[in-house]
C-alpha cells in the first residue's frame, strides 16, 4: 500500500539501533545454530542459476530507494538471519531496493509481519524522476490479513497485486508466523504465489492490463509497470516485517 506517516520518537530510534547492534553480537552464535539452515542454497538451486539477494548477516546488495545505501537510520538491519524493517515509515525510513536490476526472473522468500501490519514487495521498479517505488513498480501485497484495524478492498488483501488483481482464495498465516511468497516475471507474463498455491496471473501491457490502469488507482502514474527491468523493493509502511531466504533465479 502507499506508505504512511508515522511520528517518530526518540524511544523508537534508541530501540532500532539497539536491535541492530544486538544483531551484530549475536551473529557468531545465530550461525551455529538453528537459523543456520536459512539464506544458504543447495547445489542444486545453484545448478539451477538461484542466486542468494541475502546473505543472513548484512544489507549487502540493498540500498534505500534513490540512496547510495542504507543507514540504521532508515529502521532496516539484519538481524538473527532476517532483514529486518523496524517500521519507522514515513520519511524517516524508507522502501530499499536492490542494487541491482532484474527483468524475467523467479523471485522467491519467506516472510513474516506484525500484528495489523502492512508491507509489501514491488519489482520492475525505476528510480529516475520518480519519487517513491509504487509509482512504476507493481506490489505484491504483504498484510496481516486477520488483524488489519480497517475494512478492506479484495485487491488489498495478501498475494495481490496491489490497487490491480484481488488474490485467490489467499492462504495466509497469522501475524508473527513464516509465510512463503514467489512471483514470477517472465516476458510480461506475471504469477504471484502464496504458500505454495498460485493466487495471482495477469499479464502486463495487455489489453485488460491497460484498461485497469488507466480506469483505476494507478490512472496518474504514468511510469507505472512500464519497465521492463527494474529493481526490486521491500516496502516500509511503518510496521515490523521481517524477511529471510531471498533468492532470485533469473529467466532468459
Amino acid at each position: 500500500m502507499h506508505k504512511k506517516i508515522s511520528i517518530i520518537s526518540i524511544l523508537a530510534l534508541v530501540l532500532i539501533v539497539f536491535a541492530g547492534l544486538s544483531g551484530c553480537g549475536q551473529r557468531t552464535e545465530r550461525a551455529a545454530g538453528e537459523d543456520s539452515q536459512h539464506n544458504v542454497l543447495t547445489e542444486e538451486e545453484k545448478a539451477e542459476g538461484w542466486e542468494l539477494l541475502f546473505d543472513g548477516r548484512t544489507t549487502s546488495g540493498w540500498r534505500g530507494f534513490q540512496k547510495e545505501n542504507i543507514t540504521i537510520d532508515e529502521g532496516w538491519y539484519a538481524h538473527q538471519g532476517a532483514l529486518v524493517a523496524s517500521g519507522i515509515g514515513g520519511d524517516i525510513g524508507g522502501d530499499i531496493v536492490t542494487e541491482r536490476k532484474f527483468g524475467n526472473f523467479i523471485f522467491d522468500t519467506e516472510w513474516k509481519i506484525s500484528e495489523g501490519g502492512n508491507s509489501g514487495i514491488l519489482y520492475l521498479v525505476g528510480e529516475n524522476g520518480y519519487n517513491a517505488v509504487y509509482e512504476t513498480g507493481p506490489e505484491y501485497q504483504l498484510l496481516d490479513d486477520m488483524g488489519f484495524p480497517v475494512p478492506l478492498e479484495d485487491w488489498h488483501y495478501t498475494g495481490a497485486n496491489y490497487g490491480m488483481h484481488a488474490p485467490g482464495d489467499p492462504d495466509i498465516k497469522p501475524a508473527g508466523e513464516w509465510n512463503t511468497t514467489r512471483i514470477v516475471v517472465d516476458n510480461g507474463q506475471v504469477e504471484h504465489w502464496l504458500n505454495g498455491k498460485k493466487v495471482v496471473e495477469y499479464e502486463l501491457w495487455s489489453e485488460e492490463w491497460e484498461e485497469l490502469v488507466a480506469s483505476g488507482k494507478w490512472s496518474g502514474y504514468p511510469g507505472y509497470g512500464r519497465y521492463r527491468e527494474g529493481h526490486i523493493a521491500l516496502q516500509d509502511h511503518g510496521d515490523q516485517v521481517w524477511f529471510r531466504n531471498i533468492k532470485i533465479k533469473e529467466l532468459p
